[in-house]
């Protein structure tokens, strides 16, 4: 059995069950704790992630108050726009991994730090399809992302992610967007 660290396992509190155990992460590697906003016509999706100096990254970086201040790690945010993407997909495109689905980052078409967030005050991530094709067994969506901490635009992104409905029994498609 795995141990799952115990800082985060309050992360996923506001989640809904059924969502947490569907997402091919544990609960630790999600580090979204909220799902504050869904809307299906629009196709866009708003979570909320907290900012703590013990997140994984950025609780190895080596501060330094002018050099180098605790922030939250660039390489955390885009990984969380793949779980804020898998977020979208159940929520608004209703794939579900219990059924097969699996997506998978296809390119990062721009990806901007804006500024950087700092620990103590969540981050919002706002997640919007700007296009999303859906066939039986291949989901292509492509997506702009904006996380903000306050009024502090912190990041933005124009991502496409692949998702695919693999069968037990038949080949996988392949992995080309």
């Amino acid at each position: 059995m795995v141990q799952r660290a115990a800082s985060f396992s309050a992360m996923t509190s506001e989640l809904e069950p059924a969502f947490v155990a569907d997402c091919p992460y544990a609960p630790e590697g999600m580090i979204i704790d909220k799902i504050m906003e869904v809307d299906r016509a629009d196709l866009r999706l708003v979570a909320r992630m907290p900012c703590r100096a013990d997140l994984p990254l950025t609780n190895a970086q080596r501060v330094h108050p002018l050099f180098h201040p605790r922030h939250l790690a660039g390489g955390l945010m885009v990984h969380v726009t793949g779980i804020v993407g898998f977020a979208h997909a159940y929520y608004v495109a209703d794939l579900r991994h219990a059924e097969g689905w699996i997506g998978f980052g296809a390119r990062i078409h721009a990806a901007r730090f804006h500024a950087l967030a700092v620990p103590d005050e969540p981050v919002i991530i706002a997640c919007k399809a700007t296009t999303l094709r859906k066939g039986p067994k291949r989901v292509l969506g492509r997506y702009d992302f904006r996380f903000t901490q306050g009024e502090k635009l912190v990041y933005s992104g124009d991502q496409t992610a692949i998702f695919m409905r693999i069968v037990e029994g038949e080949a996988a498609p392949a992995l080309d967007a």
